[in-house]
């Protein structure tokens, strides 16, 4: 059993998933500014939740006008941390409407943090947005009937919290459910 001390041990996985999830993505589209990266994160995570009830990321991501803001990565991208700079660089590239932020790998992604599942989703994001633009990404986010728009147009709650269970029919949010509170239970097991 771990001791209480050991649970950043948890922490520092999800970190690593993290990080590598934007080298993942850096390597494998075009165009991979920081807007591009959230919109991938956020269809890994809302995807993913909605496959099993957890995010690959453990991101919170939040409804503004541009789409879906995983807010604390946003502000880290300020001041990134020492893990993160040792694994992908921020460039600023001139465009039209200004500055983006051109996300380089630095660092060789590494699959052993990550599921089959979160894999073959990583893979299949990697297909269907290759070559998508900054603006289309957008696009994408915003599809009716889809978690960002159900929290800003619907509810009109502008730069709130989208909920994950936003994702979900209310069949699949009850089997999402069991699902999640088996994890937690087992979770619970090792901590």
């Amino acid at each position: 059993m771990l001791e209480p001390k050991n649970h950043g041990l948890l922490r520092n996985h999800q970190r690593e998933k993290l990080i590598n999830v934007m080298v993942y993505f850096a390597q494998n589209t075009q165009k991979c500014g920081k807007v591009k990266l959230f919109k991938l994160m956020y269809f890994l995570d809302f995807e993913h939740y909605k496959q099993i009830g957890r995010s690959v990321t453990g991101l919170n991501y939040y409804a503004w006008p541009m789409g879906p803001v995983p807010v604390d990565l946003y502000a880290e991208f300020d001041v990134p941390a020492a893990d993160m700079l040792s694994c992908v660089q921020f460039d600023p590239i001139p465009v039209k409407n200004g500055l983006m932020i051109y996300i380089k790998p630095v660092a060789e992604f590494d699959n052993s943090y990550f599921s089959k599942r979160e894999l073959r989703l990583m893979e299949q994001l990697v297909s269907q947005y290759y070559e998508t633009s900054a603006e289309e990404m957008i696009e994408a986010s915003h599809l009716e009937h889809k978690p960002w728009q159900r929290v800003y147009i619907q509810e009109g709650k502008k730069q709130q919290l989208i909920p994950y269970e936003y994702v979900l029919t209310p069949k699949e949010k009850e089997v999402i459910s069991e699902l999640s509170q088996e994890h937690q239970e087992m979770l619970s097991n090792f901590l």
